[in-house]
């Protein structure tokens, strides 16, 4: 059951960034607890379930490494989403053990407000729609400001013409190339002779070749490994999604499309892609 307001733990020892980041997502739909430091993170999440946090990498009591490290072996919270918020410089070495328990690194500079606001909307399935107008504006400023769609290459997957037709306008607008498949054999097929795929919309419900079986299919392609892949899914069931990620999606959206959402998601998955590798 999607709870209506969402829970958001915020772990930064600066009281100023504390209070500055509880400004920046605060609203009606999203319950934020804001601690100072490492314990008092871990008495949080064990006295009450969260949907997201962010953590600071510096902290009194603990580095924001072993914090999470806690969470994940002692309190056996492995699926809670983490983003790490940090002015610290990382080395290449932190950068890669950070990105196999962290799912973003936000280094703290002039425009990381707007991707912070960006990454939690999109943990918290929060829709860019209903936030305040001043947020709304922020973001879209963030997107006008960063063409990480334009020119983009999208494979769309789905059995109903319908909803490609749809769905590759509403790409096209944003000056995206859209190509797609009817079937996931047909999808492969493609994936293999379409150099430059850069993402995929992959609907699950679909007859023969189904969604879960055609993701994990091109899983096993090597150089498709960390290729985005975004499950379009017809029930916002936990099962389901569960289901989605365990076949191998990087995320998933539940139909009917919300498509500021799915460009959300679609901006940050390709934005990462952009991230150096450490």
């Amino acid at each position: 059951v999607q709870r209506g307001v969402k829970r958001l733990l915020v772990v930064e020892d600066d009281d100023v960034q504390r209070m500055s980041i509880v400004e920046l997502i605060g609203n009606g739909d999203v319950k934020t607890t804001a601690v100072a430091t490492g314990e008092e993170a871990l008495a949080a999440l064990g006295s009450e379930q969260f949907d997201c946090m962010v953590v600071d990498l510096k902290l009194p009591d603990m580095t924001g490494f072993e914090l999470i490290e806690r969470i994940q072996n002692e309190l056996g919270q492995s699926e809670l989403p983490i983003i790490v918020y940090t002015g610290k410089e990382l080395t290449e070495k932190e950068e890669t053990q950070l990105r196999k328990v962290a799912d973003a690194i936000i280094v703290k500079e002039a425009s990381s407000p707007e991707r912070l606001l960006a990454e939690t909307a999109l943990f918290l399935h929060r829709v860019e729609a209903n936030l305040p107008e001043p947020k709304r504006r922020m973001l879209e400023q963030m997107h006008r400001r960063d063409p990480v769609l334009a020119g983009r290459k999208v494979l769309i997957v789905d059995d109903d013409v319908r909803n490609i037709f749809a769905l590759t306008s509403a790409l096209e607008s944003q000056n995206m190339n859209v190509v797609h498949a009817e079937n996931g054999q047909e999808a492969i097929d493609l994936l293999q002779k379409t150099p430059g795929i850069q993402a995929v919309l992959m609907d699950i419900m679909m007859p023969g070749m189904d969604g879960y079986e055609t993701t994990a299919a091109i899983r096993q392609i090597p150089q498709y490994k960390s290729l985005p892949i975004i499950a379009l899914t017809a029930k916002a069931m936990k099962a389901d999604r569960d289901k989605c990620i365990e076949a191998g999606a990087s995320d998933y959206i539940s139909k009917p499309l919300d498509i500021d959402q799915l460009l959300s998601l679609l901006r940050v998955w390709l934005y990462r892609q952009e991230e150096p590798r450490g």
